[in-house]
């Protein structure tokens, strides 16, 4: 009789994900030796319990254990007509009723696995959003039926569940990129514009930039705490420096500075582009006073200026230290905000923005616009800056009607 020196049971993966759920695996033992294999479900701890050791389950309880089941019941066939085990000869028994040529939640499984290896952790993050909201609109689903009427009738079931058009759009872009991923024959392909292909909403865009007048207001608010002084200073230190986000901030080094440039590579889209764009900043006197008075000098070059990383955290960690800090800046600048009287809702997103706005209204060049903010194309650029207050439409269009009581 064959020894079997492998076994598999449920397990529940105590990395909560941003909805405060957990993804439950089939754990494969051997040897001493473990791997975890994706059932597709997720569940909240206390759901996980219920459902695994209640004694009365509702009709939903007992199909999610119906399933579970089902695959450890799968996995222990696998392992028992393996003649010599191994975890790659059990994957590949494991995954193949999923078709994993074609099945979508097994594809995103490998690229939010790929993410957060690489440590993005929030777009991992987003990408588990967006796999749980296709999975809960259609369990099982793979890429053939992905068509322009199958991401319609998603977009009516997002559209009925009161999600946003911008919620929308983040998820299906999503989609499509794990589609544009495989090996699939174009004619197929239902993404694009015109007939038989389906567009991707996108929100309206709601004014996010400051005058030059209201940035200039921000620069020269007195403080009341130091809480105030460093969400002011930074945010100018953000619109300063093209427009950069907090994440950016928190890494930069020592010797990222060489004189009155500083040299970097947006973080968000560092590891996606084969070519790597280096975005230059001219420092001017009011950055590098942001630097001397929030810095942390240090003779290592390879140190981080600002003081809330430290070589030591994971990707996971830092992802914290960028999201608290960004919440902080935000709360203290909306507070100056409106003091100042200023009816944006201001936020670190709206220093970008203003950067932007600001050079193009000056008469800067799109396209060094594009360039300074590291944007691959001028449409993403021009994207920030098409709405204009309302004040200056009126102004700029007097011309118009220039000396129209005259001639009357």
């Amino acid at each position: 009789m064959k020894k079997i020196d492998a076994y598999a049971d449920i397990y529940l993966d105590p990395r909560k994900k941003a909805d405060g759920k957990c993804s439950v695996k089939i754990k494969v033992t051997h040897k001493r030796n473990r791997k975890y294999f994706s059932t597709g479900i997720d569940l909240l701890p206390e759901e996980f319990d219920k459902i695994m050791y209640a004694q009365r389950r509702t009709r939903e309880e007992k199909d999610v254990l119906k399933s579970l089941n089902y695959q450890k019941t799968k996995a222990i066939s696998i392992i028992e007509n393996l003649n010599v085990f191994t975890f790659a000869k059990f994957k590949e028994g494991y995954f193949e009723s999923r078709d994993i040529h074609q099945d979508v939640s097994y594809a995103f499984d490998e690229r939010i696995k790929e993410l957060r290896e690489n440590g993005k952790i929030g777009t991992a993050v987003t990408y588990e959003c967006a796999q749980r909201s296709l999975s809960d609109f259609s369990p099982k689903l793979t890429f053939a039926e992905i068509t322009p009427t199958w991401l319609r009738k998603y977009e009516k079931y997002m559209l009925d569940n009161n999600r946003s058009i911008t919620t929308i759009s983040i998820y299906l872009r999503a989609l499509r990129a794990i589609f544009n991923n495989q090996n699939i024959d174009k004619a197929n392909y239902p993404f694009g514009k015109g007939n038989g292909k389906y567009t991707i909403t996108t929100g309206r865009n709601v004014k996010k930039a400051l005058t030059l007048e209201e940035v200039a207001k921000i620069y020269n608010y007195e403080p009341e705490n130091d809480a105030q002084a460093r969400a002011r200073d930074y945010w100018m230190f953000l619109y300063l420096c093209n427009g950069m986000n907090v994440k950016d901030l928190c890494l930069l080094k020592w010797e990222d500075l060489k004189g009155d440039i500083l040299t970097y590579e947006r973080s968000k889209t560092s590891s996606t582009k084969k070519d790597k764009k280096a975005i230059r900043v001219a420092l001017k006197p009011e950055s590098k006073e942001v630097i001397r008075k929030w810095g942390q000098p240090s003779l290592n070059q390879k140190d981080f200026i600002f003081p809330h990383l430290d070589k030591t955290m994971s990707p996971d960690r830092q992802r914290k230290v960028y999201q608290q800090l960004t919440k902080i800046i935000n709360k203290y600048i909306q507070i100056i905000a409106k003091k100042l009287e200023i009816p944006q809702h201001v936020t670190t997103y709206s220093a970008r923005h203003s950067f932007a706005t600001v050079l193009k209204r000056s008469g800067a060049n799109v396209s060094m616009i594009s360039d300074l903010l590291g944007h691959s194309n001028i449409s993403v650029t021009q994207s920030y800056l098409d709405s204009f207050e309302d004040d200056q439409i009126k102004e700029q269009t007097n011309v118009l009607t220039t000396g129209f009581k005259a001639a009357n």
